[in-house]
Parts: C-alpha cells; sequence; structure tokens
C-alpha cells in the first residue's frame, strides 16, 4: 500500500541509471530497465512476438482474437485499447498536445515527442548488439537487426513472399489487387 500511495502522492526516489527517468516504485524502475535491455519476457503463446510488460501482451492477444473493444464514433475504425482510440481521435481533430520547445513542432503522443528531441540532440540510446549501430527508437532497432537474421516475419497470404517491414508486405499486396499474377523476385 505504501508504494502504491507513493504514486499518487508524485515521490519518485528510483532513478534509472541509464535515462534518469524516476519512478514512485522498484518495481517500476525494473520494468523499465527491460526497455533498456531489451528483456522481454512476456510470450505470446500464439506467435514470436514477446514484450516486457504483461498488459502489454495482454493487448496484443487481442490481434489474435480480433476483439476491439473501442470504436471510433467519427468513423468505422475499432481498436484494441481505449489509448489506440484516443492517439486516433487526434487524427480527426488534428490535436497535437504535445510541443518541441526547440523548434515548436507538434506532437500527438509524448513517445513521438521524445523520439523526436533526439533529432536535435543526436541521441542515439537503442545500440546493436552486432554492428553496434544506433538508433534513435527501439523500432528503427528492431528493423535493423532483420538485416544481420535475414528474418521477414511479415507473410503475403497470396504468395510465398515474406517482408521485413509490414509496410513492405502492405506495398507488395498491391500487386495482388491490382494484377492477376506476381512475380516473385529473390
Amino acid at each position: 500500500l505504501r508504494n502504491h500511495e507513493k504514486v499518487h502522492y508524485g515521490k519518485k526516489p528510483c532513478v534509472c541509471i541509464q535515462c534518469n527517468q524516476r519512478f514512485a516504485t522498484w518495481s517500476h524502475l525494473r520494468q523499465h530497465m527491460r526497455t533498456h535491455t531489451g528483456e522481454k519476457t512476456y510470450k505470446c503463446t500464439h506467435c514470436s512476438k514477446s514484450f516486457t510488460h504483461s498488459a502489454s501482451l495482454k493487448i496484443h492477444l487481442r490481434t489474435h482474437t480480433q476483439e476491439k473493444l473501442y470504436k471510433c464514433a467519427e468513423c468505422a475504425k475499432s481498436f484494441v485499447n481505449l489509448g489506440k482510440l484516443k492517439l486516433h481521435s487526434r487524427t480527426h481533430t488534428g490535436e497535437k498536445p504535445y510541443m518541441c520547445r526547440k523548434c515548436h513542432e507538434g506532437f500527438a503522443n509524448s513517445s513521438s515527442l521524445k523520439t523526436h528531441i533526439r533529432t536535435h540532440t543526436g541521441e542515439k540510446p537503442y545500440k546493436c548488439s552486432q554492428c553496434a549501430a544506433g538508433f534513435k527508437n527501439s523500432n528503427d532497432l528492431k528493423l535493423h537487426i532483420r538485416i544481420h537474421t535475414g528474418e521477414k516475419p511479415y507473410k503475403c497470404n497470396h504468395c510465398l513472399s515474406n517482408f521485413k517491414t509490414s509496410g513492405a508486405l502492405n506495398s507488395h499486396i498491391r500487386i495482388h489487387t491490382r494484377e492477376k499474377s506476381c512475380r516473385r523476385t529473390n
């Protein structure tokens, strides 16, 4: 109970030695440290994805069940969690409440702002363990690692092609929707 009370009173005595972010409890700091170490202890039983937090796994599992409980009032889209719906609603309103103090550019979410700030500082905290290349965000590192592993997790349902990114798969799928045949190149 005392640890929980710290969250409400704003006391954050636990400090990350990597990025100086502060936390109310040691357990929150331990969870945060996984973002630096890349440790992902919560594994999906349906696919190869793993997560740093159990809540993230729970939300991810909805992608397998197609359970999308949160519906947009403006359009037909629905989402697996309320946070994603709120973020989506900003595409309709144009709201960008997170402002860069250096260049005054606005962002729809805090993580996009945090990544943007790194363009000013040059900080690249996500390092490749194989070649030491640095990246502004963990997703760019994840994509980079696929260069070393050759992993292509995105599979076309129309042919035997595999892709490193969902964007590459989506571009490829247009071949099937516009043309009758697909020429596969290796």
